[in-house]
């Protein structure tokens, strides 16, 4: 983002002993205003923007519609074209009958792990170009489209970018909005066919050993300088980028404009050092860019910011840096008719209206800044993140329907931190296939600034009101971009600038203390809350101030840490793992994460292994004993009393034995029953019955078993007799969770229904009088349960 202001400060200025000769053309209108006198404060106020509107007047407005047009029709036509490939009749035919075909593929990009399914190993997700592909009774079909492969087997985890290679598997549709032409799921190791470039290699050595190199550090700082240098989030912690999202620090967590500047400022000043000349200087910052797009690889945003790099290189050292906004537009008019898909790439456009932002106007705020006496480094650390901000909110309130309040401060706070981490984070990379321990010590040292930026998105993250909600999807872009654009015209005007401080003041002093102090949630007197976690379970019982009880975390770590910080929740006296699916235990370090967590209790039941052996782990790094607990096991804190129902023995050979082996809890919390079911099916619900009598299990409050599944055995709803019931599901969950009879059958019986995927969290309250209430808190847009 820094990098036109700091290439053109080195580029320009001239070696040491050589004296800085003004242009002419700029000599020529000093010697103008100091003839006319009283137009030199207006000169020196505007620069050369006046001469720029003096010289082209109003009729340049017709040719910008112009050129906007002519880039709408060249952005369709071949955006139809490429449409036109990726829908060719025979690859989609194949794709709806899900043949299994054999097919010669070029990788595009590093592969993603993703998670599998409970019970599952981790899948490969790689982007691909299709060389030719064969069906069961067909030749080869040859067509230049993208192919997205899923991917079981490790092999192929080892993929680089540009490595050709063979796969079987099974075709089938995507899921559209893209251009990618259809998924192949392969079960078998890759075939490969040669070796990727050499510079490849190099790039792929290089991130590698950056990795290892990271392996000693704590998880969070070790997970982000990947991140940071290279942008390999594949160790990044979900709670962390939930963080640098809420704070509008992201950009950090993707190689973009900043990582550019950092890589390129060091070339320069090392260039000008040596006393190197200015196209000297751009070449070598020319050749350093090359290198490190090789080595990051060229997700949108590194395409962006090495064009951009570019673009400012060869301004600035031609002599023209005031090229560089039109260089810009046409440098994106280029890339999305390369590639019409960065057109829906949200990566992309932030990337292209930061820049923008920064050549529009962190130039003027800058300099009006230094007309009030701020000095020069604090104007432009000011005005630098402020531009790039106020460009990208449109787009980042339509995606996460919400206005950070926070971003501005968030980014000063980060720039210190931010060059010295990818400075040593290069460093470690370049040094690691020579030296190892070399560099594991970089990387100690880059893990410190890393650290800092980790506290920094975590505590501005935390702030009660940092975030203010806004309208999502397209409409809130626009009339937040509206709104804006009109500020920002209006604000040419003394009078309109003083109204809206006038304005702005008063809102935050007027709101501020009241979204403080008078939050709304949780609501007072509560006594569970079931989080909205997605498809997952996740329950809050309250043991006093920043404490509680947890069961379950959902399959998310962010939509678990969320939750416990709107609650307020520090510490976690017990946390109770109903069964070790991956939907209750997956968001695990969500719940640690920034809290003490006193004792973990999980189920006999040992299976899936894979759950558990995570569980088990998770509580050895943080020190945190894991017990199994059985029938007849109790806990009381404060207010909270739990006794375990069930299951009353181990059940083998039902529907699903990790469901009917869930723990099964009673609790008491300040005089309010409730039940906890985990996600016991009919079998455990029957054995229950038959092994306790139906008073045992009778509540004011249930948490309704598996989602809601139609799996519940109407004895035993019977026996419950709840007020309210609690459904922690997720929305379009594609299970057929809630169960729409059970539904109908709880509403029969008078039950109030509360589900986590319409209502969001959802409390439960005892008032003095003793009187039982609910109390929902809606789904946040920006939340992982949607």
């Amino acid at each position: 983002m820094a990098l036109l202001a700091l290439s053109y400060r080195l580029i320009r200025r001239p070696p040491p002993g050589r004296k800085r000769q003004a242009p002419k053309s700029y000599r020529l209108e000093r010697e103008s205003l100091e003839r006319y006198g009283p137009e030199r404060e207006s000169l020196e106020r505007y620069g050369p923007e006046r001469e720029s509107l003096e010289r082209y007047g109003p009729e340049r407005y017709g040719w910008v519609v112009v050129s906007v047009l002519l880039g709408v029709l060249c952005g369709s036509v071949v955006t139809a074209t490429r449409l036109g490939v990726r829908d060719a009749t025979p690859i989609g035919r194949l794709a709806d009958a899900r043949a299994r075909v054999t097919a010669a593929l070029v990788v595009r990009d590093d592969p993603r792990p993703v998670a599998g399914a409970a019970g599952r190993p981790a899948m490969y997700l790689l982007s691909t170009r299709l060389d030719w592909l064969q069906g069961p009774e067909q030749g080869r079909i040859r067509a230049p489209v993208r192919i997205l492969v899923l991917a079981s087997d490790a092999g192929w985890r080892r993929v680089l970018p540009g490595q050709r290679l063979t796969a079987t598997g099974r075709l089938a549709a995507s899921r559209g909005g893209d251009l990618t032409a259809a998924v192949l799921t392969v079960g078998t190791p890759p075939l490969l066919r040669g070796e990727p470039s050499w510079a490849q290699r190099t790039a792929g050595s290089l991130r590698t050993g950056l990795q290892r190199a990271c392996a000693p550090l704590p998880r969070e700082p070790g997970g982000l300088l990947p991140g940071l240098v290279v942008g390999d989030t594949s160790r990044l912690e979900p709670a962390v980028e939930d963080d640098f999202r809420t704070t509008g620090m992201t950009h950090l967590t993707a190689v973009s404009g900043s990582n550019v500047a950092i890589v390129v400022g060091l070339v320069l000043l090392l260039a000008r050092w040596a006393r190197a000349g200015p196209w000297l200087s751009a070449g070598l910052c020319g050749i350093a860019l090359v290198g490190f797009v090789i080595l990051v690889r060229p997700s949108p945003s590194v395409v962006r910011a090495a064009t951009m790099g570019a673009i400012g290189l060869a301004a600035l050292a031609a002599g023209r840096p005031r090229a560089a906004l039109p260089a810009l537009a046409g440098a994106v008019t280029v890339l999305v008719v390369v590639d019409p898909e960065l057109a829906g790439d949200a990566g992309f456009a932030l990337s292209v209206l930061a820049t923008g932002g920064l050549l529009l106007l962190a130039p003027r705020w800058r300099d009006a800044l230094r007309r009030r006496g701020v000095p020069a480094g604090a104007a432009e650390a000011l005005a630098i993140p402020a531009a790039a901000q106020l460009a990208c909110s449109p787009v980042v309130a339509g995606l996460s329907g919400t206005i950070s309040l926070v971003a501005v401060p968030a980014n000063l706070l980060a720039v210190p931190a931010v060059a010295p981490a990818t400075v040593l984070g290069v460093t470690a990379a370049v040094l690691s296939p020579f030296w190892a321990a070399g560099a594991e010590a970089v990387a100690w040292l880059g893990g410190w600034p890393a650290w800092w930026l980790v506290l920094v998105a975590r505590h501005g993250a935390r702030l009660p009101a940092g975030t203010l909600p806004w309208l999502d999807g397209v409409a809130g872009g626009l009339l937040l971009g509206l709104l804006t654009v009109a500020l920002l015209v209006a604000a040419r005007r003394p009078l309109v600038r003083r109204l809206v401080a006038v304005v702005t003041v008063a809102v935050v002093v007027g709101a501020l203390p009241v979204r403080l102090v008078a939050t709304g949630w949780p609501p007072t007197g509560w006594v569970i809350v079931a989080c909205a976690v997605g498809q997952g379970d996740s329950l809050v019982l309250p043991i006093g101030a920043g404490q509680a009880v947890v069961v379950d975390a959902g399959p998310d770590p962010v939509a678990v840490d969320r939750c416990l910080r709107r609650l307020d929740v520090r510490v976690v006296s017990l946390l109770v793992l109903s069964h070790f699916h991956a939907d209750h235990v997956g968001g695990l370090a969500g719940v640690f994460r920034g809290r003490r967590v006193d004792l973990v209790a999980t189920p006999d039941w040992l299976e899936p292994g894979e759950g558990r052996a995570a569980v088990h782990d998770a509580g050895a790094a943080k020190a945190v004993p894991v017990r199994a607990i059985g029938t007849g096991w109790t806990y009381a804190a404060g207010p909270v009393v739990l006794t375990l129902l069930g299951p009353p023995y181990p059940l083998r050979g039902t529907r699903s034995d990790p469901n009917n082996n869930s723990v099964v809890l009673r609790a008491e919390v300040r005089g309010t029953s409730i039940l906890l079911t985990g996600d016991a099916e009919t079998e455990e619900q029957q054995a229950l019955l038959d092994r306790f009598p139906a008073t045992a299990f009778r509540a004011e409050v249930m948490k309704l078993a598996h989602h809601g599944s139609a799996y519940q055995e109407p004895a035993f709803l019977d026996a419950v007799r709840p007020a309210v019931a609690l459904v922690p599901v997720g929305v379009d969950n594609g299970y057929g969770h809630p169960n729409p009879a059970v539904l109908a059958r709880l509403a029969r019986s008078g039950v109030r229904v509360l589900r986590t995927d319409t209502d969001g969290d959802v409390a439960v309250v005892r008032f003095d009088g003793g009187r039982l209430g609910v109390a929902v808190r809606g789904l946040d847009p920006g939340d992982p349960s949607r």
